[in-house]
């Protein structure tokens, strides 16, 4: 039988912390709220990953969970509110009398995962950065057209030279595009899924919006 190693643990856990916050990591010092534990896991599993440190303030610190009800709501986070279930893997750690849990999300397979909010709607997150970020129409489209056979194509109709020729400037928010192509909204978003997907058009997030823009060579 292994003997139990809390230095080892500590330096574990140190060798995280000392990475902050990012993409595929985010601290949580309390789980007082299940519903909201679940956007980051819908975040991660809608992008590459990551894992939750639960009992790590925002400084680094390591306060420990508090009680068995946080572990619990940790579980509800992954079961109960999203949809589909998400697969997440948790891992308990003893450093100095505290307990540090790691909830690890892989990237799903079967996206969008989605948190159930308040009035029990489902809503997609990705993760970009350090922040968790309700995902956009064309996220959505993308998602679905990753799972269709004809989302493997890219046709140079007419309706995509327009909407190329409107993207051939400075970039715009979906609401941008929609009025100055012309072009049915609907349309547009299934477009650019497929032009984001192709490496085609650039999607990024500033300002709290969405921006679209031809990917510079």
């Amino acid at each position: 039988m292994m003997a139990y190693d809390a230095h080892s643990d500590k330096h574990f856990l140190q060798r995280l912390i000392s990475e902050g916050e990012h993409q595929q990591q985010d601290f949580k010092f309390r789980v007082s709220d299940a519903r909201k534990l679940a956007r980051s896991v819908s975040a991660f599993a809608n992008t590459d990953g990551g894992r939750l440190l639960i009992g790590v303030r925002d400084d680094g610190h390591m306060s420990g969970v508090r009680s068995e009800e946080e572990i619990y709501m940790m579980h509800q986070a992954a079961y109960r509110y999203c949809r589909p279930e998400a697969s997440i893997k948790f891992d308990t750690y003893h450093v100095e009398g505290r307990t540090i849990v790691i909830a690890t999300v892989p990237p799903s397979e079967k996206r969008p995962v989605c948190a159930l909010d308040d009035d029990d709607r489902p809503r997609a997150y990705i993760r970009i950065a350090d922040e968790n970020i309700v995902a956009s129409p064309v996220h959505l489209a993308m998602w679905r057209d990753s799972q269709n056979a004809r989302g493997t194509m890219m046709t140079y109709t007419d309706t995509v030279r327009q909407l190329l020729a409107t993207l051939n400037g400075q970039p715009l928010t979906l609401n941008m595009i929609v009025r100055l192509s012309r072009i049915p909204r609907p349309k547009v978003i299934t477009l650019l899924a497929r032009l984001v997907r192709f490496g085609i058009v650039d999607c990024r997030h500033h300002d709290q919006q969405f921006l679209f823009s031809l990917r510079e060579e």
